[in-house]
């Protein structure tokens, strides 16, 4: 399983203000060039967001819908990519003083990916958890900045 942590420097209900938010998701998000809420209650579970996906020429639409959610602790999320498949990604987290440890733990369910899954892909897990980690913290410490700020 791919498990990554980061700290936000900026407290859990800013995180969850950005995580809760669906018009936000591809600012966070590792891949999505486009995303739309299919439901209006993001993160109730079973609400959902479509988004596609580029890679040069190629692309794919997706939709993530919500597992499970414990407001301002879990979002437990289901990526699916037609046929690709399915995974499994896990946000907790859990107030560091004033700031917050972000933990993300992804990984297949069903599909392709869960027949592919090994050590290379999980490597390529960890870079995207990396990368997505970093813009999660990027994108709520500027909008809780701008906010204590103002």
């Amino acid at each position: 399983m791919a498990v990554r942590h980061q700290l936000v420097h900026s407290p859990p209900p800013a995180v969850w203000a950005v995580l809760v938010d669906p018009n936000r998701y591809g600012d966070w998000v590792v891949g999505p060039s486009r995303s739309t809420p299919l439901d209006q209650s993001w993160p109730e579970i079973g609400s959902r967001i479509r988004y596609t996906l580029r890679l040069g020429p190629w692309s794919t639409d997706g939709v993530t819908t919500v597992r499970h959610s414990e407001t301002g602790r879990e979002l437990e999320l289901e990526a699916s990519f037609k046929s690709l498949g399915s995974a499994r990604i896990f946000l907790e987290l859990r107030p560091w003083g004033e700031e917050t440890l972000g933990i993300c733990d992804e990984h297949p369910l069903r599909g392709l990916g869960g027949t592919l899954h090994n050590p290379a892909t999980e490597a390529l897990l960890q870079l995207r958890h990396r990368g997505m980690l970093a813009r999660l913290a990027r994108v709520v410490e500027q909008r809780h900045e701008r906010t204590h700020l103002a």
